[in-house]
């Protein structure tokens, strides 16, 4: 059976998900996304995605088209609709389409285009979570407004890239001899002293929602974290390495450009971590 998405309203076959060749999404990249893991058929730590969300339209000045009440309505019933049980919910919401191409924002009458669809994606049972991964670095080339979740991501685009073409699983991106985040992550480091170190927000990088949560659920167990920013030279002197996001939740890094962390190996705080995520995941999903 054809998978469902939603666009503007409608829940329509994936062959029939069609938007405007004038929107400004295609046209500017002029909108916002959101990825919301599901497990088990529920949406997981949802509210953090969706606050996120209200947070980027605003810094944009794009209104939403739909409360966030009712864009998770629309996001429960498209996981209904495709009897997703794990896997992730896209969403993206754009400026919309105007009659033409001109940088300046479209009149009010012009409504912003929303669009909804799912993929099945097992993170609990990923291989990779018990091997870790292998990244590389590359360097930063992003605009300065990376707190933003815009869909203008040729930046990243070309850092997976290269990480794909590499073999490896993730790109570390590199600014002022710094690590601000992976293409599509957070990045952390535990010092041999089992200090867990990760950037602290700003401009520079995303406030992931996973990373808030793991940092959140480490400090309630008393393990030290330090919000600041690390270098490459940090992280291969490491004691562990990981990533995290609503796509992975928490993924092991055992090697950068080839060189080993802590062993090769996934850490025992990586692990630990993972299952508090997991165990948090499940208990608050929606």
């Amino acid at each position: 059976m054809e998978k469902i998405a939603y666009v503007n309203g409608s829940f329509v076959p994936h062959s029939e998900a069609k938007v405007s060749v004038f929107d400004r999404g295609f046209l500017f990249a002029d909108g916002i996304y959101e990825v919301a893991a599901v497990l088990e058929g529920k949406l997981i730590d949802n509210a953090s995605h969706l606050a996120r969300l209200k947070r980027s339209v605003g810094e944009i000045q794009l209104a939403l088209p739909e409360t966030l009440e009712r864009i998770e309505e629309i996001q429960k019933e498209l996981v209904a609709r495709n009897d997703l049980v794990n896997g992730m919910v896209y969403l993206e919401v754009t400026r919309g389409a105007d009659k033409g191409r001109d940088f300046a924002f479209p009149k009010a009458d012009v409504k912003p285009t929303l669009v909804m669809f799912t993929s099945e994606k097992d993170i609990i049972n990923a291989p990779s979570a018990k091997t870790g991964i292998n990244v590389i670095t590359v360097p930063d080339i992003r605009w300065e407004r990376r707190d933003i979740k815009s869909v203008a991501l040729l930046a990243q685009v070309l850092a997976k890239q290269a990480a794909a073409a590499a073999g490896a699983g993730e790109a570390w991106m590199i600014e002022d001899g710094k690590v601000t985040e992976g293409g599509s992550s957070s990045s952390f480091i535990v010092t041999q002293d089992d200090v867990i170190v990760t950037r602290q927000n700003g401009n520079e990088i995303l406030p992931g929602c996973t990373r808030k949560a793991v940092v959140k659920l480490a400090e309630e167990r008393q393990l030290r974290i330090e919000e600041r920013a690390f270098t490459i030279e940090e992280a291969l002197a490491a004691k562990e390495a990981f990533i995290t996001s609503a796509s992975v939740f928490v993924q092991g890094v055992v090697a950068i450009d080839g060189k080993k962390v802590g062993g090769g190996k996934v850490g025992p705080i990586t692990d630990r971590l993972r299952e508090i995520y997991v165990e948090f995941a499940k208990a608050t999903a929606v």
